[in-house]
């Protein structure tokens, strides 16, 4: 394919340097000076969750669309109308429903969008192996060497898998592409949704020094505040301080931000990042102290933790409980399996276990279970002290494919595979 200034974004043509697609007369067309040779890409799904309910239900299109739980909960996601009124991802509901009162509140599907994003991760790979997932919703890519393959440059094949995306899974995603991850991240974000921005070498460091420090990946609210009370507000500010003196001032987390505010970023795209954790966690509209109750909320967060951990292909050896109390004092409690599940019935028989010690009255605004020590694969225990063990493996296998096909209101169903 000889080099093309641009492509098309509506039907994928080759486009010269005029405004207007001469294939087709869309005005939407994508160009950069260096759009053949960049490699490095970031694909983030657009309001994931929020976009999966849309595509089910679209009577929600031009409504504000919160995924979330009860009131003490949090935002999982908002769609981008309930963003205008600024309802944000982790903000406290209560907040969210003050700032848009109109906003249609949903309970997350877990399941099915474990699903759906492992049906993106797959279109993924079939583009290029190299493939680090960060999220259920986000993943790097790194298609060096995938011309031959693809009969195109990197840019154009994430073009058509941005298509392919959208027509057969019904939602959006944003790229960024650039020469490294750092790069390709930041990119991702700048033309949302729906969006696709190029950074090249040539705009990087131009671009870099207008980006605030909080908009660097790992630059939280304690280090951003702490910055800005020195004075550093900007990563053109950080470039200004040099690399020996972040480095003495802030340790290597200071050193980290003077590289990336120079762009320089060496890490590779790593199909075998490894996740060192599952888990999930509920804070209780009313705290709780009745154990029946706490149960019926550990086994919902079992099922959750479940699905993400199916949707992962991993399994954990160690399963962990979380507590908090009425006084905000957190209680963990661990079990070692001699196998490692996946599983929502061992997660939620071992949780319920750990759980029975520390139901002793005092009230609990929060409960969580979560697996690590992960391996890849599943293995479903098989108790010989406890024969029934394989029919409800069996049986939440088959629960699974249920929800996938009818949504998630098979998870109280799914409550029968406990025995008591």
């Amino acid at each position: 394919m000889s080099a093309a200034s641009g492509y098309c974004r509506a039907c994928l043509s080759q486009v010269d340097e005029s405004n207007t697609c001469v294939a087709c007369g869309s005005h939407r067309l994508l160009r950069h000076p260096e759009i053949n040779e960049l490699a490095i890409a970031h694909i983030d799904c657009d309001a994931f969750y929020a976009a999966i309910e849309k595509r089910d239900d679209p009577s929600l299109e031009d409504k504000p669309v919160i995924i979330g739980g009860g009131k003490r909960g949090v935002v999982s996601t908002a769609c981008y109308v309930a963003r205008l009124y600024g309802v944000k991802s982790a903000m406290p509901m209560f907040k969210a429903l003050k700032a848009c009162p109109d906003a249609v509140v949903i309970k997350p599907r877990m399941g099915l969008y474990a699903e759906e994003g492992k049906r993106i991760r797959e279109m993924m790979k079939a583009v290029t192996p190299s493939v680090e997932p960060l999220s259920i919703d986000e993943a790097f890519l790194d298609l060096t060497g995938t011309e031959r393959l693809h009969h195109a440059p990197p840019a154009l094949t994430l073009l058509r898998l941005q298509r392919k995306i959208r027509a057969e899974v019904g939602i959006t995603v944003s790229v960024g592409l650039a020469h490294n991850k750092f790069l390709a991240k930041l990119a991702s974000d700048q033309d949302k949704p729906d969006g696709f921005f190029i950074l090249g070498k040539a705009d990087a460091p131009g671009f870099l020094l207008q980006q605030p420090t909080r908009a660097v990946f790992g630059v939280g609210p304690v280090f951003a505040a702490k910055l800005e009370k020195d004075g550093i507000k900007t990563l053109a500010d950080v470039v200004k301080l040099g690399e020996k003196t972040m480095a003495e001032r802030y340790g290597d987390g200071g050193y980290r931000l003077a590289k990336l505010a120079r762009g320089e970023d060496y890490r590779v795209v790593s199909p075998g990042r490894e996740r060192k954790s599952v888990s999930s966690e509920t804070t209780f509209f009313d705290d709780i102290s009745d154990y029946a109750e706490l149960e019926k909320r550990l086994w919902r967060q079992c099922v959750r933790v479940a699905d993400m951990a199916k949707s992962k292909d991993v399994s954990g050896y160690v399963v962990t409980l979380k507590l908090r109390t009425q006084a905000f004092k957190i209680i963990t409690r661990r079990r070692t399996l001699s196998d490692p599940t996946q599983l929502a019935d061992t997660l939620f028989r071992v949780g319920r276990e750990l759980l029975k010690a520390e139901v002793d009255g005092r009230k609990f605004r929060l409960i969580g279970i979560g697996i690590s020590n992960l391996v890849h694969g599943s293995t479903d225990i098989m108790d010989l002290l406890d024969p029934d063990a394989p029919k409800r493996a069996a049986a939440e296998r088959a629960m699974d494919k249920a929800r996938a096909k009818f949504g998630d209101t098979a998870i109280m169903k799914g409550r029968s595979l406990r025995s008591r």
